[in-house]
């Protein structure tokens, strides 16, 4: 597990979530992940570094700046992402009942860590 393991496992214990994990923004490539079985984590990692880039160029568009949270909610789970310096994401997916609020702040707590 690299230095980011403890940081990811806290994450990991908030109720719902299934995985979190620590993404490249421009080659979506994983840095580190705590993924319960199941997760496609490399498919999720290129995922979110590829909606964190869209959603930046149509945020800077609009004026709004870089997006610093994002939430993708679906019926089965969602997808929550923290930008995190050195253009890197702080990425959790979970279950559709998860408490977002507090996995948000977990995340930031994470992105705040990130160095």
């Amino acid at each position: 597990m690299s230095g980011y393991g403890p940081m990811l496992e806290r994450i990991t214990r908030v109720p719902g979530v299934r995985g979190a994990m620590v993404v490249s923004v421009y080659d979506g490539l994983m840095v580190s992940a705590h993924l319960v079985e199941g997760v496609r984590g490399a498919a999720l990692a290129a995922l979110a570094a590829s909606l964190a880039q869209r959603v930046g160029r149509v945020l800077e568009a609009a004026g709004a700046g870089q997006p610093a949270f994002w939430h993708l909610h679906a019926s089965a789970g969602g997808i929550l992402a923290v930008a995190a310096p050195d253009d890197l994401l702080v990425v959790a997916v979970t279950a559709p009942d998860v408490n977002a609020g507090l996995v948000r702040l977990e995340l930031l707590r994470a992105a705040e860590a990130v160095t």
